[in-house]
């Protein structure tokens, strides 16, 4: 029989003891976890070069919300271009690449946030016709043309979205812009041409080549940039007293007939930016270095191919030019009719000393002495 003591048994009392201090127990253990928890998260905690984090407990203590790490990121504006191009040759395509690199140096990259929808007539005038068609009828946000016959169609379908040209000879004579240096309405660009470097020209061979009495040109007659050049070029050579015999063509396919029609009728071979016929520029290559007639051209990739010389630049640093205007106009809202003009002033004479070897040529000091920067434009 249990005793008792004030009207309370031992036993049961002793029980109940026990299970009060084991409550009381695990209540100071659950209040200790909790401490810890409210101070580390009250705590500002460190980034990871061990500065302190400015989003501490006590900035956090009112209705603010609290960034939990796994908030989506912005949104990257899109953009959509079209480009138009006559073509396909080393220059037209060291443009386009320049163009897109430029656009990538300032953000803006193909399969990331822009879209290129690119379009390529292979020469056809109604296939140039059919996507500047095309593209008017699309949202773009811009339309690069390459070369005169693609801007000419832009120019005349697409009223709507900004416009830029690059490797355009002369952009007033295709009557692309009124103005170079404020063109207006919706267009802009840069023209690959300064007549200066085709007067340059002219005059090295004048004084480096005494023997040269005539020079042949095949050209397409409806391509304005190459009879723009041809005419500069006759001009600058009739006061030397130098004959240019041109052979006209219609397509790339009549190039080598055309360039066959005049060995042996003249002295030496020089070909324009005439985009048809530096598509088959191979042909008169070849037969120069069979006949050892020199050939000069007007563009460097053609002398990289294998032409003797020329005075010029890199197509792809003029494409990086104007892929430069476009970043401004997609960047800044900026008016391409604002833009002014550009053309080529870091003008040099460019050399292929193999090619000289191919064609007979003896590359005398003098002739080396024209090229400023040896180590870029004399070729070996």
């Amino acid at each position: 029989m249990d005793k008792s003591v004030n009207g309370c048994r031992l036993r049961p009392c002793r029980e109940e003891q026990i299970g009060l201090k084991k409550i009381t127990l695990v209540a100071i253990v659950l209040a200790f976890v909790l401490v810890i928890a409210a101070c580390g998260s009250g705590s500002g905690g460190t980034t990871e070069n061990g500065n302190a984090n400015a989003n501490s407990g006590a900035a956090n203590s009112g209705n603010a919300p609290v960034n939990s790490g796994n908030s989506e990121p912005e949104a990257q504006e899109q953009f959509k271009i079209a480009i138009s191009q006559i073509v396909e040759h080393p220059s037209l395509d060291a443009t386009r690449e320049g163009f897109l690199a430029a656009l990538k140096d300032a953000g803006i990259e193909e399969g990331s946030n822009l879209t290129v929808d690119y379009n390529n007539a292979q020469g056809d005038p109604t296939n140039n016709l059919s996507i500047a068609q095309k593209i008017a009828g699309a949202d773009n946000d811009l339309v690069l043309a390459i070369a005169t016959p693609s801007a000419q169609a832009i120019a005349q379908q697409v009223k709507e979205s900004p416009v830029l040209f690059a490797a355009v000879t002369d952009p007033l004579a295709a009557k692309i812009v009124n103005d170079l240096e404020k063109p207006g309405a919706n267009i802009s660009g840069a023209s690959d041409t300064n007549p200066e470097a085709i007067t340059r020209l002219m005059d090295f061979i004048a004084e480096n080549f005494p023997d040269v009495k005539t020079i042949g040109l095949v050209i397409n007659e409806g391509e304005t940039n190459a009879v723009v050049m041809a005419d500069i070029a006759e001009e600058a050579l009739s006061a030397h007293g130098i004959k240019l015999i041109k052979a006209a063509v219609t397509n790339t396919s009549e190039v080598k007939q055309a360039a066959e029609s005049l060995v042996g009728r003249v002295d030496a071979f020089y070909i324009t930016l005439d985009n048809m016929v530096v598509s088959g520029v191979d042909t008169i290559l070849q037969l120069s270095k069979n006949n050892k007639i020199p050939l000069f051209t007007s563009d460097r990739d053609t002398v990289e191919k294998g032409a003797f010389a020329t005075v010029g630049f890199r197509y792809y640093d003029h494409g990086y030019q104007v892929g430069q205007m476009a970043a401004d106009i997609l960047k800044n809202g900026t008016n391409p009719g604002d833009m002014k003009v550009t053309m080529p002033d870091k003008l040099d004479f460019i050399i292929n000393m193999k090619a000289a070897q191919d064609m007979g040529i003896e590359v005398t000091d003098a002739m080396k002495s024209v090229v400023a920067d040896q180590e870029q434009n004399l070729l070996q």
